[in-house]
């Protein structure tokens, strides 16, 4: 494999095998389930929240992770100190619907934000009032549904959004206070002033920090910066740093906006121990979809990353740091983002609704105990939304991962761009065993067609049962 895709070093091994080793000694060393419960009943305030998000971010790269050249020193320490999940996964590997799942806890097929933009063969195209009025429908699709900010009022929790927010305005998303005033403004689409964040300093996140903790109320803040995303322009201090690789142009700049979005959390992080709220303040990080930069483009991905349903496109590492009350962990488990909504939750002390398909995960966390999931799934759709009232009519694939054996699904959804660039469209299925093949290089499905069917089978009921709770 070329460096600059990374490698794992015998590191990460290390410290999984230490991780099944603290798992056998979990019911001795950690606090019960509970006894977990009960001390989210007895805090008077509720963990302040602190969610992060990156931006068309690589699973492996991350020094944590065990890359050789990236640095990502402030995320090294919150990974080493909170609970890290090295195998975590979001539903669906496109910007729009995978912020629209974090936000609500929902699957894209449920909340119904598929893609990121209406059908540009509208009359008229971007700038069509057709165009428009689509635009509008899809926005309009997050006041049907309930959303982490709108949750966590219950608690007396205020909320900032600053950077990537597509969904019209700060205000739609119901957070108190927002960087993002979008949709009708002009060149209003996917965070407008909100995506000034972290490139330009965080000083809207730690001034809102100051004034929540001064009037002594909980505060949740989303962090979603335009970071690593493109345009890739790393300050020299650090692009000069990874010049001295022998690296096409364009992965060392990948490499410097990586570093450059790690130093932004450690100035949130410094802020927070400046004020004392370090051990108070539950700190959720994710990436939205995953990234291989073009070697040969500047700013442009590889297949078989972001918008595919493969590992460079779903996979994502992922951590929940409350230092006062979760230990240092590294979990063997596989998890989603679809469970980041209902731990939240259960780390503020609110009651998670029914409809919602993920897992609440505090307990877990508190305890050590193991996780109790079998499978994980996914689904992915082209990047323009055509019929606003039929999720399937773009939907591009379906995955599963059960047992360390994961299973594509291929599906003709309309979606001419991911046809042109995506070789793998509408080859179906694809089975692989993650345990001995992460990076997908051999298909197994005519070698194992029962465990195919299986694999189907578990596809078909994980569908048929969110298609229902959304019914």
């Amino acid at each position: 494999m070329p460096l600059y895709q990374g490698k794992v070093k015998q590191r990460l091994l290390t410290l999984t095998s230490c991780a099944v080793l603290l798992f056998s000694f979990a019911g001795c060393a950690n606090q019960s389930t509970k006894e977990a419960t009960a001390n989210v009943a007895k805090q008077t305030t509720p963990p302040n929240i602190l969610l992060i998000l990156s931006d068309d971010h690589a699973w492996n790269d991350y020094s944590f992770m065990g890359h050789d050249i990236v640095e990502t020193p402030r995320l090294d320490s919150l990974a080493n100190e909170g609970v890290t999940f090295s195998k975590g996964y979001v539903p669906t590997s496109l910007c729009r619907p995978s912020l629209a799942t974090i936000a609500t806890g929902l699957y894209a097929s449920q909340h119904g934000i598929t893609g990121n933009d209406p059908s540009r063969k509208t009359p008229g195209g971007k700038k069509g009032d057709e165009y428009q009025q689509l635009r509008s429908q899809i926005i309009s699709k997050i006041d049907e549904v309930k959303t982490l900010p709108e949750l966590l009022k219950e608690k007396g929790y205020v909320s900032l959004q600053t950077g990537k927010w597509w969904e019209g305005s700060y205000q739609r998303g119901g957070f108190d206070e927002g960087m993002t005033k979008g949709f009708p403004k002009p060149g209003g689409r996917h965070g407008d002033e909100g995506l000034k964040i972290g490139r330009e300093g965080v000083d809207t996140i730690t001034r809102f920090i100051d004034k929540t903790h001064d009037a002594d109320k909980p505060f949740f803040v989303w962090y979603a910066p335009f970071m690593p995303h493109s345009p890739h322009t790393p300050p020299k201090r650090i692009l000069s740093k990874y010049e001295k690789y022998d690296l096409p142009e364009s992965i060392a700049k990948y490499y410097a906006m990586i570093e450059w979005f790690d130093e932004t959390n450690g100035q949130l992080f410094d802020h927070l121990e400046k004020r004392g709220l370090m051990d108070n303040t539950l700190i959720v990080y994710v990436s939205d979809n995953g990234w291989v930069t073009n070697p040969k483009q500047t700013d442009r991905f590889l297949p078989k990353s972001k918008q595919s349903p493969n590992e460079s496109g779903v996979r994502t590492p992922i951590i929940y740091s409350l230092p006062g009350t979760f230990s240092s962990q590294l979990r063997p488990e596989r998890v989603s983002s679809i469970d980041i909504v209902p731990t939240i939750l259960g780390a503020a002390g609110i009651e998670v609704p029914n409809d919602l398909p993920g897992l609440n995960l505090y307990d877990e966390l508190a305890s050590g105990s193991p996780i109790n999931r079998e499978a994980i799934f996914g689904e992915g759709f082209a990047h323009d939304m055509v019929d606003l009232d039929d999720v399937e009519s773009t939907l591009l694939y379906r995955w599963v991962i059960k047992d360390n054996w994961k299973l594509i699904v291929s599906y003709d959804g309309e979606n001419v761009s991911y046809q042109k660039y995506h070789d793998d469209f509408l080859v179906s299925p694809r089975l692989y065993n993650l345990a001995s093949d992460e990076h997908e290089e051999v298909d197994l499905a005519q070698r194992y067609p029962e465990r195919v069917k299986s694999l189907m089978r578990e596809l078909e009921r994980w569908y048929t049962l969110e298609k229902r709770k959304v019914l």
